[in-house]
């Protein structure tokens, strides 16, 4: 038979109410004992039921990340923090994809949301700035989170990255190597991250004394598939870029993969950075210069701040978190 909460309390030697204070990681409980509950609950392996949870808390204990991206590295390592942060407080979280098009807004949109049985929502880019969405979420008074929004909403805490700063390190340090002619692909039109890292790479290249060369910026989707597309076109060019940035590891995989079958050495010819520092980065060859955008500390927080509000007199308006460049294999000094 499974394990009941009394079983827990009786050979713990403690009431019931210590035992639920112990599993919701409630403060006030002496380490001795919470370390002694904890042990039998293990022991007997016990979890607590999230449908008799809910009822005597009025809490589902269940969050939920809406997302519309194209880049499933950066969505999978956002899952992961706010997985992490569920699971040390006994959440769980619900994933849902969300494609804001005409035929999901108004009523339709609403009522599923009205119907997710949750206490809180993530909200990922290019969702954290979809006004509808965000005036469906306060209309029904459902707790949210943005991750890296355009602009911070007001009496809601976002959490964020500097994506201006970041983008500037990254094509600072290729023009420190010696490259004049840098291309630059962009990431989703819809996603704010995109403008933010295009605005990092003009500030960088104007400080240098530099123009930047629109021919050789292209759009992108932050998608491997539109990475290809760009390279074909940076790569064809008479004077193709000895640099490129690209908005994303994704799209700068697809550089690197563009470059090997048009037979253009990386770094030697070509040197490529991209952004975020998802996995792909190191399994790639050669290892990818990027920048350490923060995404799993970012979902971490997010779900964190849903599950424990910061009381009205502490909270900030966002949470900016720390990015750092990694410079690897895949860029060197222009010659």
């Amino acid at each position: 038979m499974k394990s009941t909460i009394t079983d827990v309390a009786k050979q713990a030697g403690v009431s019931m109410k210590t035992v639920s204070r112990v599993l919701n990681n409630e403060p006030n409980v002496a380490k001795k004992t919470r370390d002694r509950v904890l042990a039998v609950a293990k022991e007997l392996r016990y979890t607590p039921n999230l449908a008799a949870r809910g009822l005597a808390s009025s809490k589902s204990y269940l969050l939920a990340l809406l997302y519309d991206n194209p880049s499933p590295n950066y969505i999978a390592n956002i899952q992961k923090g706010a997985i992490d942060a569920c699971r040390d407080s006994g959440y769980h979280l619900v994933i849902e994809p969300l494609n804001m098009n005409a035929a999901n807004r108004g009523d339709a949109l609403e009522l599923r949301l009205e119907r997710l049985p949750v206490d809180g929502i993530i909200l990922t880019p290019p969702l954290c700035d979809d006004v509808d969405l965000l005036d469906i979420l306060t209309r029904l008074k459902i707790p949210y989170v943005p991750v890296a929004p355009s602009r911070e909403p007001e009496d809601v805490t976002s959490v964020k990255m500097d994506d201006v700063q970041a983008s500037f390190e990254m094509t600072e340090y290729m023009i420190r190597n010696g490259h004049k002619r840098l291309g630059f692909i962009k990431g989703h039109p819809e996603h704010s991250a995109s403008t933010l890292r295009y605005l990092g790479f003009v500030k960088a290249v104007e400080a240098a004394g530099l123009e930047v060369d629109l021919d050789a910026v292209v759009d992108g989707d932050f998608s491997f598939k539109s990475g290809v597309v760009a390279a074909e076109r940076l790569l064809s060019a008479e004077q193709r870029p000895t640099a490129i940035f690209a908005s994303n590891d994704d799209m700068a995989a697809a550089v690197v993969s563009v470059a090997s079958r048009l037979g253009i050495s990386v770094p030697g010819e070509l040197s490529v950075g991209g952004f975020d520092d998802t996995p792909l980065a190191q399994i790639l060859y050669p290892q990818l210069t990027t920048i350490k955008q923060p995404i799993y500390e970012m979902g971490h927080m997010a779900a964190s701040l849903l599950i424990k509000p910061p009381k009205a007199e502490e909270r900030l308006p966002s949470y900016c978190l720390d990015h750092k460049l990694i410079i690897r294999d895949s860029t060197q000094k222009s010659e």
